[in-house]
C-alpha cells in the first residue's frame, strides 16, 4: 500500500514523532524528548485486533487496540531525539509487528499544545486482510475475549484497564471502552482473581 513507510524511517535525518493510543499511551518503553496531547483524524482507536501473543494465544484469543478506518483519535505524541530514532524504530517493530497485523504509516496530527502545530507521526494501524483482524465486535464478544486472553504480557483485562486510567489521565474519556472497563470490574468484583502481571 502507498501509505506504508519505506525501511529508511530508522535513517531519515531528523527528530521522529510517535503516535501512541493504546499501552503505548502507559508504557512507551523508549526514551523521548517530548510528550504532547494529539489527535489522529481518519482512523479510531478500536479492539480490533486478536492477539496472538502478548494478551491472548491462538488457542485463546484475547483483544489489543487498533487504528481502524473512520473518525479520529486522541493520543499522546512522542517526539524522540535524532540520535535514538533507529533505535526507538527497532524497538517499536519488535513489539507491536511480532505477527504483522499492523501497518506501519506515517499519519498527520493535531498536537494538543499552545502551538496547535501538524506534524507527521509514526503510527501503527490495523491491516485489514490480516487473520487477526477482529472487525467491529459487540461489546459481548470483546467483554468474553477479554476475559480469556492471557499471553506473554499478562491478562487482557489489565491492558484494557491501564488504557482506560491513561484516557482519563490525559482528561477525556473512550466510551466503548470505558463502558468494556465497568463490564471487566463487575465481573471481577463477582469472581474476584489474583493479579497476574504485577508491572502493569
Amino acid at each position: 500500500m502507498s501509505d506504508i513507510i519505506h525501511p529508511s524511517v530508522a535513517t531519515t535525518n531528523g527528530d521522529l514523532w510517535v503516535f501512541g493510543y493504546g499501552s503505548l499511551m502507559w508504557r512507551p518503553g523508549f526514551a523521548f524528548e517530548e510528550r504532547v496531547p494529539a489527535r489522529l483524524v481518519g482512523e479510531h482507536r478500536a479492539l480490533c485486533v486478536y492477539s496472538f501473543v502478548h494478551r491472548g494465544t491462538p488457542e485463546k484469543p484475547g483483544l489489543v487496540l487498533g487504528l481502524d478506518r473512520g473518525g479520529a483519535c486522541r493520543g499522546i505524541a512522542f517526539r524522540i531525539a535524532e540520535k535514538n530514532r533507529a533505535a526507538t524504530v527497532a524497538y517499536l517493530r519488535e513489539r507491536e509487528q511480532v505477527t504483522s497485523v499492523y501497518r506501519e504509516v506515517m499519519r498527520s496530527v493535531w498536537l494538543e499544545s499552545d502551538a496547535r502545530q501538524r506534524v507527521s507521526a509514526l503510527a501503527y494501524v490495523v491491516d485489514r486482510g490480516h487473520v487477526q483482524y477482529a472487525g467491529r465486535l459487540s461489546l459481548a464478544e470483546q467483554h468474553r475475549h477479554v476475559l480469556q486472553g492471557h499471553g506473554q504480557s499478562g491478562a487482557n483485562r489489565d491492558y484494557v484497564t491501564a488504557t482506560v486510567k491513561a484516557i482519563e489521565a490525559e482528561g477525556f474519556r473512550d466510551a466503548q471502552l470505558h463502558q468494556l472497563a465497568s463490564m471487566l470490574h463487575d465481573a471481577h468484583s463477582l469472581h474476584p482473581a489474583r493479579s497476574t502481571d504485577a508491572s502493569l
